[in-house]
């Protein structure tokens, strides 16, 4: 068994205490998609591809003409059916790269790397469609001007909530940093914009039970960035994974977020020495010095999402993309649950290294529990000269032990 230690962080000269998770002795637990996506590549060939983060769409008129909604990156978003079936790609505009996706309602918002702004689209109900309703005039989201654009310190991570009042917020993470901002969402007739209203800078710098400071290994001149949100639409906690750190949350309501960040659990890796190695660009870490302070989480924690089956309780799920797992918490105290794999089936190969994850609870034609939408890092079979990358779809049951 672990030890229960406390961790102090050094955050902009905040001491801050984190309370570790707790390890959780489950074994694995083996599932299988039941439709995938059709294979992106991210080549020329392929239109520069890359499948990263999924949201779900329910019709409230035709639960059957229901939407998967995902980006691709420099390939844009694709609009996918029930069946896995492409309905729809939206290109993105030049020099964009659509990172994260969400939605509330029929508005879904993008963040777009490239460009470091957010990007709306309208879901056309009738004709199943996307439209895009971003104001012409949206502002940069972190950057000061184009020129620090250009560094790619940009929108990256994204989760959407509704407040008390009504009002639509985002929770945006920024690449290569430990930043998150809070953007109050503008909607005006058909057009739709955004304001940044708060933020907060996560830590980057740990002091370890032991007495020495630890900080999580990342490329020169970067930081320990943000990208998997969720936020709990009745407690208004969000849930952030930094990736190389581990899972935090911290209540945000008001336009505001309230008080300091607390982790729900490590990474495996927290606490122990690494290196950048720039022959090999990646870090080399040193695991027979690992001092014993990590969590269960293998680096880096990534895709977040909520299966709700109540005002309170359902399942967190966090994706373990170093170990292509996936781990489920209580949706309302936090305690560890489980520990999944989507695995390879007959037909459908498992998802690897995944990114982004979304699920709904609704009960759907061929998903009477709900669905859970995974990105697949590694699509198989590929072409061993082409990174391949999909969507595998699952009845939320199996996972969440509903059937």
């Amino acid at each position: 068994m672990r030890r229960m230690l406390t961790v102090t962080a050094l955050a902009a000269g905040t001491l801050l205490t984190i309370i570790p998770g707790t390890a959780h002795a489950a074994g694995l637990k083996e599932v299988r998609a039941t439709v995938e996506t059709p294979a992106l590549y991210d080549d020329e060939a392929g239109g520069d591809a890359n499948a990263d983060d999924p949201a779900i769409w329910v019709n409230p008129a035709d639960r059957g003409a229901s939407l998967v909604i995902a980006t691709a990156k420099n390939g844009g978003l694709r609009v996918y059916d029930l069946k896995g079936r492409e309905r729809q790609a939206i290109a993105t505009p030049p020099d964009g790269r659509f990172n994260n996706v969400d939605l509330i309602g029929d508005l879904v918002v993008v963040t777009d790397r490239g460009l470091d702004k957010l990007r709306f689209y309208r879901v056309d109900a009738k004709r199943g469609r996307l439209v895009d309703v971003t104001a012409t005039d949206v502002p940069l989201a972190f950057s000061a001007d184009q020129a620090e654009v250009e560094d790619q310190r940009t929108a990256y991570g994204l989760g959407l909530f509704r407040d008390t009042d009504g009002t639509i917020y985002a929770v945006v993470s920024r690449r290569s940093t430990p930043e998150v901002g809070l953007f109050k969402i503008l909607v005006s007739k058909d057009q739709v914009s955004y304001r940044k209203v708060d933020a907060l800078t996560l830590p980057s710098t740990f002091t370890l039970p032991n007495r020495t400071t630890w900080s999580p290994c990342n490329d020169p001149g970067d930081g320990p960035q943000v990208e998997g949100t969720v936020i709990d639409p009745t407690t208004r906690i969000a849930y952030l994974a930094q990736e190389k750190v581990g899972l935090w949350k911290i209540p945000v309501w008001g336009g505001k977020f309230r008080g300091s960040a607390q982790s729900v659990e490590r990474v495996k890796e927290f606490g122990i020495p690494a290196t950048y190695d720039a022959e090999e660009e990646d870090c080399v870490v040193d695991y027979a010095a690992d001092p014993g302070f990590g969590g269960r989480i293998a680096a880096d924690v990534e895709g977040l999402t909520i299966y709700q089956t109540g005002p309170l309780s359902g399942t967190l799920l966090v994706s373990s993309q170093g170990d292509s797992t996936f781990y489920t918490y209580d949706r309302l105290t936090n305690r560890p649950l489980g520990h999944l794999a989507v695995v390879a089936g007959k037909k459908i190969d498992g998802a690897e290294h995944c990114d982004g994850a979304a699920v709904v609870s609704t009960p759907l034609p061929g998903y009477p529990n709900g669905l859970l939408v995974v990105h697949d890092g590694e699509e198989t079979p590929t072409d061993p000269e082409r990174e391949t990358t999909n969507f595998k779809f699952l009845d939320a049951g199996i996972v969440f032990n509903r059937r």
